[in-house]
């Protein structure tokens, strides 16, 4: 078995080290050291977007990247969303435009919105749903996503007023 690693990471703003096995995944080290249920596990293939959380502001795949890969890096997941016991903006909007219906994918859609309008604060919808193309959802057929994300980007420009 290979030796583990010491790895320091700054997850969800706050510094962590740990000691890891080499093939322990970024989800397990998430959810099973860190307690963060927040990032979900889905086909553990790369292929439903249920895991992604932003390392270093993009979004990655959680089931495919390892733990180690993530040291020295950034890394949000859904939990960084609310501050204060307040719902974020993209937070606030999927609830108002009914942008979820189980919730199993909303993790991964969040940080998915997230990564968009921090880099586009007015995208169209036709990059709102390029941005979301990589989420899988088998519940709302997308619509109320697009116009949850849609809304989200009002009312992040209406907070910077």
């Amino acid at each position: 078995m290979p030796e583990a690693i010491t790895i320091q990471l700054t997850v969800n703003g706050r510094p962590v080290q740990r000691v890891v096995e080499p093939r322990l995944l970024l989800c397990d080290f998430l959810r099973e050291e860190l307690a963060l249920k927040g990032t979900h596990v889905g086909c553990e293939h790369g292929v439903c977007g249920t895991c992604n959380v932003l390392l270093d502001g993009r979004t990655a795949r959680s089931c495919l990247t390892l733990a180690v890969q993530a040291d020295g890096a950034e890394v949000r997941t859904v939990e960084s969303l609310a501050r204060g016991g307040k719902l974020s903006a993209v937070q606030q909007a999927f609830w108002e435009k009914h942008g979820l219906q189980c919730g199993f994918c909303t993790p991964g859609m969040l940080l998915s919105a997230v990564e968009l309008l921090e880099k586009n604060p007015s995208p169209s919808d036709d990059e709102i749903r390029e941005a979301i193309s990589s989420n899988l959802c088998r519940c709302t057929g997308y619509y109320n996503i697009i116009e949850a994300v849609r809304h989200a980007a009002t009312l992040i420009r209406e907070e910077k007023q």
